[in-house]
């Protein structure tokens, strides 16, 4: 076998950016771009102006003849606000905002309390709108302590988010009680849907990189529910960020942080093997922005790198105590695995005029790992693994008195590609028994070759209008073409099972001298074409919503969305004429007992459209019970539409393509007869050779072939959302605080779920032969004749939530500098569908199908989460923060056959772990800044990573039992790995802001 050279990017950068930045010196970039609004009171007919205080934007409107005025259109950032005859205030606005304002003669009430905030940068609270949602601000970005810096990862500030962090080092995003493939993520007003993939965001599948420079992000909101109409292809929450932009004022900062082993506290994996993993986390990257026209052009850049040697436990099963070779136990205990990630940013903002301005940004993402080292797999069984992302957007905002219209023009070219290490034969220990097959140890060659992606433009345009007093109008239409394409051959090295007992039994001690009993390999099937399955899908969407001010304390959103994609490689799909006739022959499937009509699942080519039904109506309302913003109910209802993942899609043109094959060896634990049930006899080495291997189904290469399709009547999942809440403002200790309570209740309708399609020759779904089971006794000895077992795919994953959340907020001012933050959610969440740990099952092989499966409680979503977050200024140019999280135990898969009559009538049946707590780590940061008495500030800053180093335990006990017969051990921590793979940890960071 050979390893694969792997090209690992170095800090190459990190020389330039540090010179780059030497090269500058002046105050911070701020925040730019993605319309906020600014409405409020002014003295009738007379001219409002807001002027941009970092870069000079200026824009004008006219009250009506009461006196109300419309400020749209405005890029997040700090503005004077001034009104002929009236006074002048100076306001931030945040991104995404409706905010309003009084600038009449009279005295300022509502909002303009909050002036001092606002005048040192603090952000607005946005009580007057209907969404859920709560922004993330510029110095929570800043301030709070973190592992990565991935910027989503402060999202779990807000009430209904977690940010979950895996013991592989990847992370997603979710809410509710959906998955992560749920969400959309915003970004200067342009989506970056995954399309072909989980983790809804591009670039997130699997990945422990970050999807965008922080440096580069301003803030953003999280909108959890009742989103308008202009947010699309989402159907849990949305995300939308605004990035940072050059001003008037020249100038960026630059930074390093490191951690290592020497900086983390032992692992339980380590101290159970007696030392730990060399590791290293470094983080590293610059900023620069400034102005090349003053008030008129400006440019703003960053890089970001980051290199992990991450720790990662190989262990061999933990029943086996057997003896192993010694090349093999030189593969396992702590392992460092390498990670590296370039991210590039840059953005040219040009408003040649105040009713004008336009944008050019890109982002580069470039990422290498190693992955799939962990557990039974060694080092050279895992997979390299490059991930690439490429997006461009070109905006165009155009203002009038009556009008704004904002144009968006952008480009994407995102890969993910997933190739094993080792090319060569794999091998699988196991211990092989008559009822189990348990995973000793894995080496050699593994099984991931992967090559999947989209790239396409878009042209999106929204359509803002207040021509009609107390309305505000919005419409908007986006058309996309985007290729998507997806490659798969799994397994792409032969998989060899060894039964590790047998091998000692015989006294074959090393490597060399084992023997295989089993072989898994997988060929292509002669004549096939190119197994890049592609298609070129067209999106459309198009909306209309309108926010009516009925009076001045109840304002109403109403909004109609509605999206249209063609797929065409699924649409003209023609099922294979000899898998057709094959099942149309298959009398399994004709018998009286048979539950499904196979016509439903064979294509044509014309039997098949694309869903023209996604019709979205949204409503949302508040009232404002004194006009005072203080105490505001607002709510709401509505549906959103999401998408179907292309890589379940194409399942139905790749799966029989490549089929997985499985031959057996003549052995003295498992003798066969050479030449039946695909016996070959005994071992020959010469099978390590693929040639040799695809020799053996060169006359029959379609036997064993997985056969997957896909229901001509697939439908586009969707969400139905209704939110009922609350939200005061109050002083306590002189200090204002904002208190927020919401009731939510949602259902997600539509998933795709894969089922066995198999039938025994009666059409029953269960073997006839055992009267009464409703638990195994599946037909899977009942293949496809010619081919192999059929998998059918249909909507049907369903889940529920009810949600009770709080959040209680109190605002850094400079009077009182420091901010506490506190996000409460209770969750009710449920599904339809088993084993969704990894929360992104889709296959339910165990039932025919979920028409008659009870709703259980979500895997992974706990009862009760509490998030506790706050910082503050200290003496000395200090500044302290933190960030506790508390959560009850996350509920657990578990098959129940303690409570059923026999092994034939087990059944899913989820169980909390005991226990009040089952997830807590608080994190700390103290940053000290150097006053140098010019615009060069450097500052360090020390990060501890759950302080009291818990333990999050993630391995239980599910076994219940036999039938009757408890297991006492039901329901015990049983293993040592823990939440997140994240023991108590130091990050040194330092650097300086100019």
């Amino acid at each position: 076998m050979k390893s694969r050279n792997l090209h690992r990017p170095t800090p190459r950068l990190l020389a330039c950016a540090l010179a780059a930045a030497l090269a500058v010196g002046a105050p911070a970039v701020y925040a730019q771009s993605t319309s906020a609004t600014l409405r409020g009171q002014a003295v009738a007919s007379a001219p409002v102006t807001a002027t941009n205080t970092k870069t000079g934007l200026v824009r004008t409107v006219q009250a009506d003849a009461t006196g109300k005025y419309t400020l749209a259109g405005l890029p997040p950032g700090t503005y004077t606000v001034t009104s002929q005859g009236g006074t002048t205030r100076t306001v931030t606005l945040s991104v995404a905002q409706n905010a309003y304002l009084n600038v009449d003669t009279a005295a300022p009430t509502g909002p303009t309390q909050l002036e001092a905030v606002e005048i040192v940068g603090a952000p607005l609270p946005e009580v007057r709108t209907s969404e859920v949602a709560t922004n993330v601000s510029t110095q929570q970005i800043e301030a709070l302590p973190q592992a990565s810096r991935n910027f989503l990862g402060f999202a779990d500030t807000v009430p209904g988010m977690i940010f979950d962090q895996r013991a592989d080092g990847s992370t997603s995003l979710r809410s509710g009680a959906q998955n992560s493939n749920g969400t959309n993520v915003f970004i200067d007003g342009v989506g970056q849907k995954n399309y072909v993939l989980k983790g809804g965001i591009s670039g997130q599948d699997s990945s422990q990189g970050n999807p965008f420079p922080q440096l580069a992000i301003g803030e953003y909101k999280v909108i959890t529910s009742n989103y308008k109409a202009e947010y699309d292809q989402i159907s849990s929450a949305a995300v939308t960020a605004v990035t940072k932009s050059g001003t008037n004022d020249f100038g960026g900062s630059v930074f390093f942080d490191r951690t290592s082993d020497h900086w983390r506290t032992m692992t339980p994996l380590d101290e159970r093997a007696g030392f730990e993993a060399n590791t290293a986390t470094s983080q590293y990257g610059f900023s620069v922005g400034g102005p090349i026209l003053q008030d008129r052009l400006f440019y703003f850049f960053t890089y970001e790198g980051k290199d992990i040697n991450a720790p990662k436990s190989v262990t061999p099963d933990n029943n086996y105590n057997g003896p192993l070779p010694a090349d093999l136990l030189a593969l396992t205990g702590p392992q460092s695995v390498p990670f590296n990630e370039d991210l590039f940013f840059g953005k040219i903002t040009w408003q040649p005029t105040g009713d004008n301005l336009i944008e050019l940004s890109m982002k580069r993402r470039d990422e290498t790992e190693l992955t799939g080292i962990l557990d039974r797999n060694t080092p050279p069984y895992g997979t390299a693994k490059d991930n690439e992302s490429t997006r461009m957007d070109l905006r165009w905002q155009y203002n009038q008195e009556d009008w704004l219209n904002d144009a968006h023009l952008t480009f994407e070219d995102d890969s993910f590609s997933p190739i094993a290490i080792t090319t060569g034969p794999g091998f699988k220990l196991v211990r092989a028994d008559v009822l189990n097959r348990t995973a000793v140890l894995n080496y050699g060659g593994g099984p991931d070759f992967q090559d999947k992606g989209q790239k396409g433009w878009s042209i999106q345009d929204d359509f803002t209008w207040f021509g009609i007093e107390d309305h505000t109008i919005k419409a908007g239409v986006k058309f996309k073409k985007v290729d998507i394409n997806a490659f798969e051959q799994q397994p792409y090295n032969p998989q060899f099972q060894i039964d590790i007992d047998e091998q000692n039994f015989l006294g074959n001690v090393t490597t060399d001298s084992y023997v295989p009993y089993q072989v898994q390999f997988g060929a292509l099937v002669p004549g096939t074409g190119s197994r890049n399955i592609e298609t070129n899908a067209r999106q459309f969407g198009i909306y209309i919503q309108d926010d009516w001010e009925v009076n001045d304390k109840l304002i109403v959103n109403m909004g109609l969305r509605w999206d249209y994609e063609e797929n065409p490689s699924w649409e003209n799909f023609v099922t294979p004429v000899g898998i057709a006739n094959a099942l149309r022959a298959w009398p399994n499937l004709h018998a009286p007992n048979t539950d499904y009509n196979i016509e439903d699942y064979i294509s044509n080519g014309s039997n098949r459209s694309a869903d023209k039904n996604n019709w979205a109506p949204r409503l949302g309302f508040s009232y404002d019970f004194g006009g005072d913003e203080r105490h505001v109910l607002f709510g709401g209802a509505g549906r959103t539409y999401d998408r179907n993942l292309w890589d379940y899609l194409q399942l139905e043109q790749s799966k029989n393509t490549f089929p997985t094959y499985t031959f057996f060896f003549d052995t003295p634990a498992h003798p066969c007869t050479a030449g039946t049930n695909n016996c070959i006899g005994a071992f020959d080495p010469a099978y390590y050779d693929p040639a040799a291997l695809a020799a053996l189904v060169a006359a029959n290469p379609a036997l064993g072939a997985e056969v997957n399709l896909m229901n001509n009547d697939l439908e586009t999942p969707y969400a139905d959302q209704f939110s009922l809440g609350m939200r005061n403002t109050f002083g306590v200790w002189g200090q204002d605080w904002t208190l927020s309570t919401t009731l939510v209740h949602m259902k997600k309708h539509d998933d795709i779920v894969f089922y066995l399609g198999n039938r025994f020759p009666d059409g029953s779904f269960r073997d006839p032969a055992v009267p009464g089971a409703t638990w195994g006794n599946q037909p899977w000895g009942q293949p496809i004749p010619g081919y192999g077992t059929l998998i059918i795919a249909d909507n049907g994953i369903e889940t529920r939530l009810d949600q009770f959340l709080l959040s209680l907020e109190k605002p850094w001012t400079s009077d009182s500098p420091w901010n506490l933050n506190f996000a409460y959610t209770y969750s009710d969440a449920t599904e339809n569908r088993f084993n969704a740990a990894a929360s992104d099952e889709h296959y339910m092989l165990d039932y025919p199908n979920l028409d008659t499966q009870p709703f259980q409680r979500s895997v992974g979503i706990p009862e009760h989460r509490l998030v506790i977050s706050g910082f503050g200024d200290l003496f000395w140019d200090m500044q302290l923060s933190g960030k506790l999280v508390l959560a009850s135990p996350k509920p657990k898969d578990s098959t129940n056959c303690f409570d059923a009559a026999s092994f034939n009538n087990c059944f899913f049946d989820s169980f909390t772990p005991d226990g009040n707590i089952g997830y807590k780590q608080l994190d700390l940061a103290l940053k000290k800044s150097v006053d140098t008495g010019t615009s060069l500030r450097p500052w360090i800053r020390v990060d501890v990573l759950n302080v009291f180093n818990w333990h999050n335990w993630v391995d239980y006990d599910t076994w219940r039992g036999a039938p009757g017969v408890a297991n006492p051990t039901f329901g015990d921590q049983n293993g040592y790995n823990i939440d997140g793979n994240q023991p108590r940890q130091y990050k040194l960071s330092f650097g300086f802001d100019f």
